[in-house]
């Protein structure tokens, strides 16, 4: 038995799947994701990520009958914090999933943990609450923000590259990706290039490039303004003169729409569609299936988040009243990732690979990443020293 519901910008709630009420023990999971806007797609993948596994669950995580209600918060952190409070004290959550945009994690993130609340992120990683700001009531299923970016920094590093111009949005986790690739790369840095969150033109950054000249140019604009700044760019001329390295740029919720103008670009993950396991090509095909669409990181961290908690609460009999217990039992990951090995460090965010992506034409015409080569092994965030959780 299981309820799926989303609430949306008028705080309306839509039936997506009917039952019968659920009883006071069965549990009720609220999912905060970015839903509107160009950046809608980045939630979409995560919210079908996370209902395929409950699907394949039986409706039932952990062995109890689950109600999963799905609120949009619109990529305002005010918003956020209203919604999170309502699922927390009207809606009863036991567990928030969320967040896709860390300014909103931000938000919400002392609301939630200091309620008692174990929130489990499916993207956002940001860098304050890996270290000093931690919580034992925190978990993040995807990376830390800064680890993905320095797959970049790395890979420019030892590909010789010696002048690189970095764009980022002006947001806390375009800092994280800046940070990231420059704790790695040893070049010149020619230009650090700050963008508005949600920006469509690129005209004037573009033409900045140009007249400076770099080796390369590391893009970190997920979602539509990734979009447009690829077609801004393959119009520009330089494709083929600047070597172009990205993350969440060119990626499975960018790809629809960018087709063939992102190969020959790359990016950057700790996953991606072809990883070679067979968890993750049964996760894939299954997605396909139900969705028609090939799967992003956004897709993969949020199903492996249901799979989290499916055996965490399993591993406590259902009962969520030891939350000490509750709390050791997430932290045991004791569940099969699509990514392989797959662990938690002292802080919550994960220990696992990451990998240089490059853009593929898949033979039935869709596009997708595939893994150029791996960057890290078990690789952990440089803020967890600085957990007091250790």
């Amino acid at each position: 038995m299981s309820i799926a519901r989303l609430a949306g910008a008028a705080g309306l709630a839509l039936s997506l799947a009917a039952g019968p009420a659920l009883a006071d023990d069965d549990l009720t999971i609220g999912m905060m994701l970015t839903l509107s806007g160009p950046p809608a797609v980045l939630g979409q993948h995560a919210r079908d990520g996370f209902q395929l596994a409950l699907e394949q669950l039986g409706g039932e995580i952990g062995g109890l009958p689950t109600n999963l209600i799905v609120v949009d918060d619109e990529l305002k952190p005010d918003l956020a914090v209203d919604r999170a409070r309502t699922l927390i004290e009207s809606d009863g959550a036991d567990f928030v999933v969320g967040t896709i945009f860390s300014n909103v994690l931000a938000a919400i993130y002392r609301p939630v943990t200091e309620s008692g609340t174990i929130l489990i992120s499916p993207n956002a990683g940001p860098s304050p609450f890996a270290g000093e700001a931690c919580s034992e009531n925190f978990f993040v299923t995807s990376y830390q923000n800064d680890q993905v970016h320095e797959v970049l920094g790395r890979y420019a590093q030892e590909a010789g590259i010696g002048r690189m111009i970095l764009i980022a949005p002006n947001y806390q986790a375009g800092f994280d990706a800046i940070a990231g690739v420059k704790r790695h790369f040893e070049g010149e840095v020619v230009d650090e290039i700050y963008t508005q969150l949600g920006q469509a033109d690129y005209s004037a950054e573009i033409a900045r490039i140009a007249a400076a000249q770099p080796d390369a140019i590391f893009v970190f604009l997920p979602g539509g303004m990734g979009v447009n700044f690829v077609r801004q760019w393959d119009q520009s001329g330089l494709k083929d003169t600047v070597r172009f390295l990205s993350a969440f740029t060119v990626d499975e919720t960018t790809l629809p729409a960018l087709q063939g103008a992102a190969l020959g670009l790359y990016g950057a993950a700790d996953w991606a569609p072809g990883l070679d396991n067979e968890r993750n090509q049964a996760f894939v095909a299954a997605f396909m299936e139900r969705y028609g669409y090939v799967p992003g990181t956004y897709a993969a961290h949020a199903y492996d988040a249901a799979y989290l908690l499916d055996s965490a609460i399993r591993a406590v009999g259902g009962d969520l009243s030891d939350r000490d217990a509750l709390r050791a039992a997430i932290r045991a990951a004791d569940f099969e990732s699509v990514r392989g090995a797959f662990a938690f460090n002292t802080n919550g965010y994960p220990v696992q690979d990451f990998y240089l992506l490059s853009v593929t034409e898949r033979a039935d015409g869709l596009y997708q990443t595939e893994v150029a080569q791996q960057v890290f092994d078990d690789y952990g965030d440089v803020y967890a020293a600085n957990c007091p959780l250790n």
